[in-house]
């Protein structure tokens, strides 16, 4: 196992955010199953810190999207913030930090890919901006926020939303249809991968891979938009 301190020193360099509670950040990456394993010295997990997190970043939020979208009425903003926040967004801007490697798992934990559990990472996420809130107050919560989550927004919605984005270019085709095809699985029972191919008519127009049938159909659908895109700029 690393050394904690390599590893608060390594991530705080990535966020660009110093605590000056290290044990704060120590807290906000620490997994239930880990502090439950510790018989000695118990560790607080970052379950308290990921509540706090969520409302702070509801509020960030919700004042961007309200001053972002002056003529956009209350159910829009809404559901946009919705998909902005969700478990596969946050997981989404998790990756770009590769917070996944950073967490305190338990064993067992560690041995069913907690890792890469999208609802571990974006716990992670939120408990991150917990930590920093009751660090450094709001401002340096917000400037996090604003850099990891509410950055190239444009893309990360293309990519929350492919399915249904792809299905609605699909449907400015006549006698278009779209269909997505189980090709194959791998990896072990408790981290298997799933490989789906997209499909217009019978031609390929992307492949994906994830940890469900739906992250990989979402992936085929971000790679056919993504082609898609491409082909209209030439």
């Amino acid at each position: 196992m690393r050394d904690m301190n390599e590893v608060l020193e390594e991530l705080q360099e990535k966020i660009g955010y110093r605590f000056k509670d290290k044990n704060l950040l120590r807290q906000a990456l620490t997994h239930s199953s880990f502090a439950n394993e510790q018989k000695i010295n118990k560790l607080k997990n970052y379950e308290r810190l990921e509540f706090l997190g969520d409302a702070v970043l509801e509020l960030v939020s919700s004042e961007f999207l309200f001053n972002e979208n002056p003529d956009m009425p209350e159910g829009q903003l809404t559901k946009l913030r919705a998909s902005m926040v969700c478990e596969p967004a946050l997981a989404y801007c998790a990756k770009d930090i590769d917070i996944g490697s950073y967490i305190l798992l338990g064993k067992g934990e560690e041995a069913t890919g907690g890792r890469k559990r999208d609802s571990i990472t974006s716990d992670v996420m939120e408990a991150i901006i917990g930590a920093i809130f009751l660090d450094g107050g709001l401002e340096n919560a917000k400037k996090h926020i604003y850099r990891f989550i509410l950055s190239d927004l444009e893309h990360k919605i293309l990519f929350l939303d492919s399915k249904t984005i792809l299905q609605e270019e699909i449907q400015k085709k006549k006698d278009a249809k779209l269909r997505y095809e189980l090709v194959g699985e791998s990896g072990p029972e408790h981290d298997k991968q799933f490989h789906v191919e997209a499909y217009l008519n019978d031609a390929l127009i992307g492949a994906g891979v994830g940890r469900t049938k739906k992250a990989a159909e979402q992936q085929a659908a971000y790679e056919a938009l993504l082609k898609m895109q491409v082909n209209k700029k030439k």
